[in-house]
C-alpha cells in the first residue's frame, strides 16, 4: 500500500489524515485529502468525550496549542434537565470518570440498591460525584500538581475552527491537500475503487480510500452500495436547529441538555459564545415550530440572529470497511448528538482500522472482525442513548409518550432495564452481555437513578434509626470528601482567560 486517498475534510477527514500520517509516514505511505470548497462543515454538536484528549495526546498536540485557536473550553460531563418529572429527580449530571470515583460511587451503588428495594434513602447520583461537585462550583477538571489523581474530561469547541486547525497540522506533517469536487468514481473489475475523477480534470488513483464525505457517503454507500441501517425505529430525532447566544462571565464546564416539547436543546459554552440547538423529530413538529420553541427557550424570540436548520441521518452502515474503502464520520453512521459521541467514533474507527490492517499485513484479513466490532460499538452506544428516551416521565406531548412506550428496543437494552427493576447486579449484567466497554455501571446508574427510576415515594419504607443514622454518616463523609477535593481545582473561567 502506497497511496491512501481521503475524500472529505471537516473534523472527521482531518482527524483521520493526522492519525494515519502519524502512524504510517515512516512506511512511505502517501496520504492525500480531497476537500470540496463548496461543501460546508455541518458542525452539529460542539462537544466531545474524553477520547478527544486521547486523540490530541497521540499526536503530541498540547491543549495550550489547540484550545485557544478553537475557542475551546473544558467539559466535566453533561447535565440533563427536565427529562424527568419525578420530584427531586428533575435534573441529573452524567460525569466523566475520575480516579477518585472509588471513594464515593460504591456508596451510590449501595443506596440505589436500597432505594430499588423500597427503602427511603437518598439515591440521587449528583451527591456522590466529585465531577458533579466540580461542575456545580464551575471548576475546571485540572487539579493542582500536588493533587496527583487522574481525571478524564472532554472539551467544547468550534467545529469549523478545529477542522481548520487539524488541516494545518496535517499539511505541516506532509499530508497532501487538493481542493476539488469529485465528478466520477472509477472502479476496478472486482468493484473496488480505482480512482476519483475531479472537476479539475485530474484523475486521482489510490490503493485505499477513506470516505469522509458526510451523510452523502459518496464512496461507501453510493459507489460500493453498502446498505445503511436506520435507527429511526428507536431514535426518532432527524432534525436540528442551531443558534448562538452570548457567553456568560462565569463559563460553565458542562454541556446542558434540556428536554423540550418534541426533543431536547443543547447549550455548549465556548470562550466566545454559547452554541445552542434543538434536536427534534420532524414527525412531531415542523422546522418553524422547533425554531420558535428554541428561541423562546433561550429568551431571544425577537432576536435577528440567524438560525441554521440541519437534517440528520441516524443509523449506521452495514459494513464500515468494504473492499478498499473505509467510512469514517457521518458517512459511517451517526447516533444523534445527545452524548456527543461523533468524534469518539471517528477516533476509535481509525485506531481500530489501522490496528486491523497492520495485524493483517496490510490486507483485508481482519476486515470481518473489524466490522463486527464497529457494528457492536454503534449498537452498544445506541442502546444507552435510547435509554434516555425510554426512561423519560414527561406527558406534555405525544413525542415523549411514544418514546417511553416504544417497544422496538434491543434485547441487551431490555435485559439491562429488567436487571434494574429486578434489583440485580448491574455490573454482572454488563459483563454477561459484554457491553460494559461502551458505558460503565457508573453511567447506567447515573442515568437510571438520575431520572428517578425507583418505587414511588408513597410506597417507600422509612429506614430504622440505625440505618438512617448510618446513611447520614455516609452522606457527611461524601460531602466532606467532595468539598475537600474541590479545593484543589481552579475556576474554569480563570483557567481559560
Amino acid at each position: 500500500m502506497k497511496n491512501i486517498v481521503i475524500l472529505g475534510g471537516g473534523t472527521a477527514g482531518w482527524m483521520a489524515a493526522n492519525l494515519l500520517q502519524k502512524k504510517w509516514q515512516q512506511r512511505g505511505i502517501k496520504i492525500t485529502v480531497v476537500e470540496s470548497p463548496d461543501i460546508g462543515i455541518i458542525g452539529v454538536g460542539e462537544g466531545s468525550t474524553p477520547l478527544l484528549k486521547e486523540f490530541f495526546d497521540s499526536l503530541d498536540i498540547s491543549e495550550s496549542e489547540w484550545m485557544s485557536q478553537c475557542n475551546a473550553t473544558y467539559k466535566n460531563g453533561i447535565s440533563f434537565n427536565d427529562w424527568s418529572t419525578v420530584t427531586g429527580y428533575e435534573s441529573y449530571f452524567h460525569p466523566f470518570p475520575c480516579s477518585l470515583d472509588f471513594a464515593t460511587f460504591g456508596l451510590l451503588y449501595k443506596y440505589t440498591e436500597l432505594r430499588r428495594k423500597g427503602l427511603d434513602v437518598l439515591a440521587h447520583p449528583n451527591r456522590f460525584s466529585l465531577m458533579a461537585g466540580l461542575t456545580e462550583r464551575k471548576l475546571a477538571p485540572l487539579p493542582e500538581k500536588n493533587f496527583p489523581f487522574h481525571f478524564q474530561y472532554g472539551y467544547h469547541f468550534d467545529s469549523v475552527l478545529i477542522g481548520k486547525f487539524l488541516r494545518g497540522k496535517a499539511k505541516e506533517s506532509g499530508v497532501s491537500h487538493i481542493e476539488a469536487t469529485v465528478e466520477n468514481v472509477e472502479q476496478e473489475t472486482d468493484g473496488s475503487i480505482k480512482s476519483l475523477r475531479l472537476n479539475t480534470g485530474e484523475i486521482l488513483s489510490g490503493d485505499f480510500f477513506v470516505d469522509c464525505s458526510g451523510f452523502a457517503s459518496i464512496l461507501l454507500q453510493k459507489t460500493l452500495k453498502v446498505p445503511f441501517l436506520s435507527f429511526s425505529e428507536n431514535l426518532f430525532n432527524d432534525s436540528a436547529v442551531a443558534v448562538p447566544t452570548d457567553i456568560e462571565a462565569e463559563v460553565p464546564a458542562e454541556t446542558l441538555s434540556t428536554a423540550l416539547t418534541n426533543g431536547w436543546a443543547w447549550k455548549i459554552p465556548l470562550t466566545n459564545r454559547f452554541g445552542n440547538g434543538y434536536v427534534f423529530s420532524s414527525n412531531y413538529c415542523s422546522q418553524d415550530e422547533a425554531e420558535t420553541e428554541l428561541r423562546t427557550h433561550l429568551g431571544i424570540l425577537d432576536s435577528e440572529v440567524e438560525a441554521r436548520h440541519l437534517k440528520m441521518k441516524v443509523g449506521r452502515v452495514q459494513e464500515s470497511w468494504a473492499k478498499n474503502c473505509l467510512a469514517v464520520g457521518l458517512s459511517q453512521g451517526f447516533i444523534e448528538p445527545l452524548e456527543a459521541t461523533a468524534l469518539q467514533f471517528v477516533y476509535s474507527t481509525v485506531e481500530q482500522f489501522s490496528q486491523a490492517l497492520e495485524e493483517g499485513n496490510f490486507t483485508n484479513q481482519y476486515r470481518g472482525e473489524f466490522n463486527t466490532r464497529m457494528n457492536a460499538n454503534f449498537e452498544g452506544i445506541r442502546d444507552y442513548i435510547v435509554l434516555h428516551y425510554k426512561t423519560n416521565s414527561r406527558n406534555d406531548s405525544q413525542y415523549w409518550i411514544d418514546n417511553r412506550d416504544n417497544q422496538k428496543i434491543s434485547d441487551n437494552l431490555r435485559a439491562m432495564i429488567e436487571c434494574w427493576y429486578a434489583i440485580e447486579d448491574m455490573q454482572e449484567a454488563l459483563t454477561r452481555l459484554n457491553i460494559g466497554s461502551y458505558y460503565s455501571q457508573r453511567s447506567w446508574t447515573c442515568l437510571l437513578a438520575g431520572v428517578g427510576v425507583f418505587p414511588k415515594q408513597e410506597n417507600l419504607v422509612i429506614p430504622d434509626k440505625e440505618k438512617a443514622g448510618k446513611a447520614m454518616e455516609d452522606l457527611k463523609y461524601v460531602d466532606d470528601f467532595i468539598n475537600g477535593c474541590s479545593m484543589n481545582f481552579k475556576s474554569h473561567s480563570k483557567l481559560l482567560f
